[in-house]
């Protein structure tokens, strides 16, 4: 596979848009057998996938927050390193909501694939996954964690950098008042300036407030608001 790799960093050097990129990796992973890519940026908010999976998977995948327990992104987390996975032996898997999700998987054709993570900035993760529909799958040989890290790191700056378009990321639905108050927080003011600006009770922001960290998943009103410029 280091040939592989060499291709996928040359594919990083010349691809500019999202439609260069779809066909460069579409053709990239039909070499291995493959009939899917996936690359996953995952954030605290903002968390996307840039793939050539069915819309309605991609859709699918967020809506139900499926990334939050999906074992592919929990093995890449915990290992930090390529491997390969299959939906074969979901027998054995305890979970219901997690057997639920491989099956839905493979509904739409995802049964197998080779997984690699790579650290990126705030000790955050991003992952390319290529992907089969066959139940199992077999290498010729290991993959080389150094050719497939150096090259999906080269991958996620390109992303970045050329700022490509997602194909797929989940929506967080805030209220109008909730989106307002976060808005004026990350323009420096108070929960007591809000309050007066607002014409609203110190508790109503308060109420509001609490309400959009929740969404955000943040641990502090602080977060939520650093969070919420990315989204407002």
């Amino acid at each position: 596979m280091e040939i592989w790799f060499q291709k996928l960093i040359d594919v990083t050097a010349v691809a500019r848009t999202r439609e260069m990129f779809n066909e460069a990796l579409t053709e990239l992973a039909g070499e291995l057998g493959f009939e899917y890519y996936a690359y996953l940026n995952l954030q605290p908010v903002g968390t996307f996938a840039v793939s050539n999976y069915s819309p309605e998977w991609q859709d699918r995948y967020f809506s139900k927050s499926f990334n939050e327990i999906d074992p592919v992104v929990q093995i890449a987390k915990s290992t930090m390193k390529a491997f390969t996975w299959t939906s074969e032996n979901t027998r054995t898997v305890r979970s219901r909501r997690v057997r639920r999700f491989y099956l839905d998987a493979a509904g739409f054709g995802i049964r197998s694939g080779i997984t690699i993570p790579v650290a990126t900035a705030f000790r955050r993760m991003a992952m390319l996954t290529i992907a089969s529909h066959r139940p199992s799958l077999s290498l010729d040989r290991d993959i080389d964690p150094v050719a497939a890290a150096t090259a999906v790191a080269q991958l996620h700056v390109l992303i970045e950098q050329a700022e490509i378009e997602p194909t797929s990321k989940p929506s967080i639905r805030m209220t109008a008042k909730q989106a307002l108050m976060l808005k004026w927080s990350s323009e420096g003011k108070s929960m007591r300036d809000i309050a007066r600006i607002e014409n609203m009770t110190y508790s109503n922001v308060n109420f509001h407030m609490n309400n959009a960290r929740k969404k955000l998943d943040a641990g502090t009103l602080a977060q939520a608001t650093a969070l919420a410029t990315k989204l407002i």
